[in-house]
Parts: C-alpha cells; sequence; structure tokens
C-alpha cells in the first residue's frame, strides 16, 4: 500500500468514525406500569404512611407529574397506550370483559374482548426501527390470539395475581409477582444492552385482593396509621414491593451504564380503588374526590414519573395537563420512527414537557366516556383548561368543576354557569359522536329493588371490581 492510497484510506475511516460518532444513538425505553395506584400512595406525591424511598428517588432524578390522566379502569387505559386512540373508538370502555347490573335503569354497551389485531401498537412502530420489545406481566387485552407476542411485542411473559405458581415462574415454589417480573426485566435489560430496547413491565400490584409477603405485612401492622388515611398493611406492603422492583430495574439500567441513553416512564392504569365491593376500604385518594370507576378526579387522575438524565431535569414538576394516549406518540418521536397514516392518534407528544416542565402543549380539552356501572352510573366527562364537566346518563344531569378553585370537586357550578356547562355538553356529544362512543340505553329489565345487584358479562381473564 503506497503512501497516498495509505491516506485516502484513513480518510475514508476517518469520515465513517466521525458520521457514526455524529449520529445519535436511539434511546432505550422503559414503561413500567402500576394497577390501581392511586395519586396519593406514593411518599413523592405526599403520602405519610406508605413508604416508596425508590420512586421518590425517580422523582428527585426527573419529572414528576401532577396532572397527568388514565382512563378510569384497566382496560381502557391499556387500550389507548398500546393504540395511541382513545378506547371510546373500540368501545373498550370497560374492564375485559366487564361487568354489568341486570337489573339497572339502563343497559350499558357490551365490551368487545379484545383490542384488534389490526391496530399497530407503539410496539410495532419501534420494532419497525430495529428495537428489541418485551412485555413481562398484566395484559388485559385479549386472549389467545391477542397477546402482546400478537402486538409487536418479541419477548413476552403474560401473567396476573401477585403470586405466580412454579409452572409460570419454573422454581420450585410460589413466587411474588413483583419479585419475578422484575428479574425477567433485569435480565432482558442485560441481555438487550448492546442494541436499543423498549421494554413495558406492567405489575398486578396494587390490584386487589390484596397480599403481601409476611415480614412486610408485620412491618406495617406495627406502624402507627397516618391521621386522615385508611393505612392498610397489606396496600403497604404490596406497594413496597412494587417499589423495590422500579429500584431494582433503575439500578439495572444505571449498572449496566445505559442511564443516560434511557428514558424510564412510571405511571398508574388508573386512580386507586379506594374500597371493594364489599365496602372494605383499600385506600384513599384523598384530596381527591371518587376512585377508581369514576370520571371524578380520583378516578381519572394518576401518579407518573419520567426520568432521563441530562434529557430530562433533575426535580422537575409539570402541571400542565397530560394522559395515557400522549406515551404513544412521545415514544415514537424520542426513538425516531413514524406514526401509523392507517389510524388516527389522540394523543401529543409530551417531548416538549420532558424538556421544559413549564411548556405547554397544543391543546385545551381532554376526554373520558365511561358508559358503565362501576363504582359510579354511566357517565362522559371532558376538562377544558381548567373546566371539568360530568354528564351522568341515568338522569341527564350534569356537574361542574372549577378545578383551579376547586380539585376536590365539592361545588358543583352547573346552576351558576348554564351557558358554559351547555357549551360543555355539546362539545362533548360533539367528540362521542367523532370517535363512535358507545352510549347506554334503557334497560328493560329495570328494577329499582333489584338495581344495585352485580352480574358479569362473562367469565375470563381479567375480571375484577
Amino acid at each position: 500500500m503506497n503512501f497516498i492510497t495509505l491516506l485516502l484510506w484513513a480518510g475514508c475511516v476517518l469520515g465513517l468514525i466521525t458520521r457514526s460518532l455524529a449520529q445519535p444513538v436511539s434511546p432505550n425505553v422503559i414503561l413500567i406500569l402500576a394497577d390501581d395506584l392511586g395519586w396519593a400512595d406514593l411518599g413523592c406525591y405526599g403520602n405519610a404512611f406508605n413508604e416508596t424511598p425508590h420512586i421518590d428517588r425517580l422523582a428527585r432524578q426527573g419529572l414528576r407529574f401532577t396532572q397527568f390522566y388514565a382512563g378510569p379502569v384497566c382496560s381502557p387505559t391499556r387500550t389507548n397506550l398500546q393504540s395511541g386512540q382513545d378506547q371510546a373508538r373500540f368501545g373498550i370502555t370497560q374492564h375485559i370483559p366487564g361487568h354489568i347490573r341486570p337489573f339497572a335503569r339502563l343497559a350499558d354497551p357490551v365490551v368487545p374482548r379484545q383490542l384488534p389485531l389490526a391496530v399497530e401498537t407503539f410496539a410495532e412502530r419501534l420494532a419497525a426501527v430495529g428495537y428489541q420489545t418485551g412485555y413481562f406481566g398484566k395484559w388485559h387485552l385479549g386472549g389467545t390470539g391477542f397477546g402482546p407476542a400478537q402486538q409487536g411485542w418479541q419477548t413476552v411473559i403474560e401473567c396476573q395475581g401477585n403470586t405466580q405458581p412454579p409452572a409460570v415462574t419454573g422454581s420450585s415454589s410460589t413466587r411474588r409477582t413483583a419479585d419475578f417480573l422484575t428479574e425477567k426485566a433485569v435480565e432482558f435489560i442485560t441481555t438487550k444492552r448492546s442494541r436499543p430496547f423498549l421494554l413495558q413491565v406492567s405489575h398486578f400490584a396494587v390490584h386487589i385482593p390484596l397480599s403481601t409477603t409476611p415480614e412486610l405485612l408485620k412491618k406495617y401492622s406495627g406502624k402507627p396509621p397516618a391521621p386522615g388515611y385508611p393505612s392498610n398493611p397489606a396496600y403497604a406492603g404490596l406497594l413496597e414491593e412494587l417499589d423495590e422492583s422500579v429500584g431494582r430495574i433503575v439500578e439495572a439500567v444505571d449498572r449496566a451504564g445505559l442511564a443516560e441513553n434511557t428514558l424510564v416512564f412510571f405511571l398508574s392504569d388508573n386512580g386507586g380503588i379506594e374500597h371493594e365491593q364489599s365496602g372494605r376500604l383499600v385506600t384513599s385518594n384523598l384530596p381527591l374526590r371518587g376512585e377508581k370507576g369514576t370520571l371524578y378526579e380520583g378516578g381519572v387522575r394518576i401518579p407518573a414519573i419520567a426520568r432521563w438524565p441530562g434529557k430530562i431535569a433533575a426535580g422537575g414538576v409539570a402541571a400542565t395537563p397530560a394522559i395515557t394516549h400522549d406515551l404513544y406518540p412521545t415514544l415514537v418521536e424520542i426513538a425516531r420512527a413514524t406514526l401509523p397514516t392507517s389510524q388516527p392518534q389522540d394523543g401529543l407528544s409530551l417531548a416538549p414537557l420532558l424538556r421544559n416542565p413549564a411548556a405547554t402543549l397544543a391543546r385545551d380539552t381532554l376526554f373520558w366516556h365511561l358508559p358503565h356501572y362501576h363504582h359510579s352510573t354511566p357517565a362522559s366527562a371532558l376538562r377544558r383548561g381548567d373546566w371539568k364537566l360530568i354528564e351522568f346518563f341515568e338522569d341527564n344531569s350534569l356537574q361542574l368543576y372549577d378545578l383551579a378553585k376547586d380539585p376536590a370537586e365539592q361545588i358543583n357550578l352547573a346552576a351558576r354557569e348554564p351557558a358554559r356547562a351547555a357549551e360543555l355538553r355539546a362539545a362533548l356529544a360533539a367528540w362521542r359522536g367523532r370517535v363512535g362512543a358507545r352510549l347506554p340505553v334503557p334497560n328493560p329489565n329495570y328494577d329499582a329493588a333489584r338495581a344495585s345487584e352485580l352480574g358479569r358479562a362473562g367469565k375470563g381473564k381479567g375480571d375484577e371490581l
């Protein structure tokens, strides 16, 4: 090789290296989804009984949202997360398969049993640009043939419940689900670290029936209760298991040297369940009103935290309203993938908020649709600016709240603000028309004496309260 050839060769190598260094590396994404975790349950949101040091540290290292929303129950939120579309477009406005009140005033719509396979999930969009994808935990969007493996998730372990039998875990005894899922998540991070990956860990915690380890139950049973909070030892122990999982997953990212190239997003699938159908207390969403299965703030406002060192400033707080639909376009944007042209998108990218917590989004209205009996009666709702309207279908009544002055939704302003209430009601009806929302109808079997009786739409994976 002569000198000129050597120089040319060296120049080509240097150019390739320079272009490689200039080309940004696609970030890893880890989405950790809690089940039924309330807005007021974490230490970083003000809880004085539950101990969540790892999640609290995540908030200190990243961005904490104070007005982040989800659907009012499980499957609807999982639908809009995976699809980027409002769940009302699919009719998945209740958990799958749902339950019914056979003698109630209204007959609510039948809930489809699965998310259509035609939907392109964010996992499919990221896999198309080279991401390795892994899904561990609760799916609740369909049974055999409609699971995460059919929706773009390449490595899948699907399970529910707060314990797992040996047949699932491959061990000799029953294991705690949070511990099992965490082990699999850490293994995924370790083995997939050489290329961009997308990981979703969907915990069953803190869903009922409540259980925890004997050690944690003893710990919280001996702890003085916090004033004004149920301080349920089993709930606190189960939440600590979830918190420990978050800590181990984040530690695995840091240990692998991936922290500055990994977005970790932690959130819940709906508000906390304050009481079981039996009336037994679980948690409290105070100062917010309502619980899972309602359209009050306690049912739809959730904890949400994002960490990405070097990209998200530590200790930030974002008060701009956001919703779980927004995760799809956010993840697609940061992965430098493209949104599908074959389906609508109802969310907006949260990238501006990740860069600047004081930023706003080009949207002024959020919508919810719960045409079912759960912990409330069938209703729709919207939030426009600080105004929140709830329309109840049994009696066509309206409730209007100014969340800036009344976040606890105690003062119904519908009678004092009739023009505003009418305007928002019309906007809500127009939205239902745009997305094809299904409505309840008068029930020919209505029996006032039996209206509260609970039935099930069918037995299947995901029955819940």
